[in-house]
């Protein structure tokens, strides 16, 4: 008889207009790794927050090993040994490793006072015993993102955590380090410790999982032995349909450069040179990839094409007009769209309607407005209820839906809707597929790809590699804000561009073309 560590019955929670869990049962074998896949808004990410004492559930039991429990709230899941590595990372940034780890549950010395020491040889034994080879007092803004990631680990290690859930780890990291975390999930495994992975990656659930769970719209679709399904059957499996997961191509047909980028430098928000000396350029009817590790100087990149930052030195041209220092508007009329990597900060106004939204660039030109700038409502939400159903958006109310209340994933979605719709010279997207499943990826992937061949010139800038691989026809690593190399995508090597991107130099004789 199987032996559960969890064991979720019958869960059913309700938010406003939508079923977010529909009578969902999950059962978790004790120090196993199973995965959980699904759609966006199936409901994977609620039904993980419950178990985290995130939310309470309207209906249904949870056990752990055996044991009925009610829980209340995440100090109440971590007393019962549950501990979970969010996706965005909690991390105070002028903290050091140390601090970090014991925030919220510092140790006291027999004084009363916070003995930082014993703290410190703890979390270094920690680290030793499941090879994260973190050290303590390395201050957070100083180490790479896959350490940050270890430093959550040993957050909830150092909590005396048994069961760890995982939100998307890897989206963040680049191939090497996707390798060491597969590495340490077998070491945590080792221990012991039974581990709930959510993922959009087939590909990851195949190396590391042993069972997986499905969700579609709330309900369980089934869960399977890893081992014996392949990634299309779970793709099939979470979407309801066949899922293609490559792009037939063609030959880029490429004409007048788009975007010129010379020289150029560019400060970030503490005033640290951010990109250095970069010089691109995009051609029309061509995807250029920008692959990098985060926090290497690719937003400051996009925020300097888009208007959003101040270029230091050098300049940029669009269609041979240099645009350096002319306002956002204007590069907006002048033909750049811009779907940013932070879609609740820069990309939509949360508590606007969904139509609304999808004219933030438009609602001053006809037909979403008169001469005398009074707005056709009726017009937006046509125009909302055709991009609905062209992008598949996930909306309770439809047109009428605040956007607040929908998921990531429909958020990503909605952006990316209104930029195509627009079909600018150049577009600039930032992370496009990042929290989508695999269905809304392929989707999203053809229309940019559309794009490319109708001649749209398109800057892709992606953590993901399989995704720059996928759609790019040249790929530029970036590493500390300058371009270690460029490569053509159909002779490209996924380890060689890791190493580009960690700051291995290569570069192509004709890169510039």
């Amino acid at each position: 008889m199987d032996s559960y560590a969890i064991e979720m019955a019958g869960i059913t929670k309700v938010f406003p207009g939508v079923v977010a869990n529909d009578d969902v049962t999950l059962r978790v074998r004790d120090n196993e790794i199973h995965a959980i896949l699904g759609e966006n808004g199936a409901g994977k990410s609620t039904l993980m927050s419950i178990l985290f004492g995130l939310y309470e559930p309207d209906s249904g039991t949870i056990s752990i090993r055996g044991k009925q429990v009610r829980i209340a709230d995440p100090n109440h899941a971590t007393a019962l040994g549950i501990g979970m590595v969010h996706q965005h990372f909690k991390l105070v940034h002028n903290y050091t490793v140390t601090e970090n780890i014991i925030l919220g549950d510092e140790p006291r010395n027999r004084w009363g006072d916070v003995d930082i020491v014993a703290a410190r040889k703890r979390v270094g034994e920690l680290s030793a015993l499941y090879g994260l080879d973190v050290d303590p007092d390395a201050l957070i803004e100083n180490i790479t993102v896959g350490m940050q990631q270890r430093v959550e680990i040993l957050k909830i290690l150092y909590r005396k955590a048994d069961i760890l859930i995982f939100d998307e780890p890897t989206a963040v990291l680049r191939p090497q380090e996707i390798d060491e975390l597969m590495l340490i999930f077998e070491r945590l495994k080792a221990e012991g410790k039974t581990i709930i992975l959510i993922t959009h990656k087939l590909k990851e659930i195949k190396q590391a999982a042993s069972r997986c769970t499905v969700l579609r719209r709330g309900k369980v679709v089934g869960t399977v032995d890893v081992a014996s399904a392949s990634e299309s059957d779970m793709a099939a499996m979470m979407v309801g349909r066949e899922v293609q997961f490559s792009l037939e191509k063609p030959k880029a047909n490429l004409g007048e450069t788009i975007l010129k980028i010379e020289d150029l430098s560019v400060r970030n928000a503490r005033g640290l040179e951010a990109v250095r000396n970069f010089s691109l350029e995009v051609r029309r009817g061509e995807i250029v990839g920008i692959a990098g590790v985060d926090g290497n100087g690719q937003a400051e990149l996009v925020e300097a094409i888009t208007g959003l930052r101040h270029v230091e030195k050098g300049r940029i041209f669009l269609k041979g007009e240099e645009i350096t220092r002319t306002s956002i508007h204007s590069r907006i009329q002048g033909g750049i769209g811009y779907v940013p990597e932070d879609r609740q900060k820069e990309g939509l106004v949360l508590d606007f309607r969904l139509d609304e939204n999808l004219v933030l660039k438009t609602y001053g030109k006809a037909p979403y407005s008169s001469g005398l700038g009074v707005l056709d409502r009726g017009a937006m939400e046509r125009n909302a209820a055709a991009l609905i159903k062209d992008f598949d958006i996930r909306a309770g109310e439809g047109a009428a839906t605040k956007v607040r209340s929908m998921s990531g994933g429909n958020q990503q979605k909605a952006i990316i809707a209104r930029e195509i719709e627009l079909s600018p010279d150049l577009l600039v997207v930032a992370q496009p597929t990042r929290g989508l499943d695999v269905g809304a990826i392929e989707n999203i992937h053809a229309r940019i790809l559309a794009e490319r061949n109708k001649g749209r010139a398109v800057l892709l800038v992606s953590f993901e590699l399989d995704e720059i691989l996928n759609l790019c026809d040249r790929i530029a690593a970036i590493s500390k804000g300058e371009i270690v190399g460029i490569v053509d995508a159909e002779s490209a090597d996924e380890r060689e561009i890791g190493a580009m991107m960690a700051g291995v130099s290569r570069r192509e004789p004709e890169a510039q073309r």
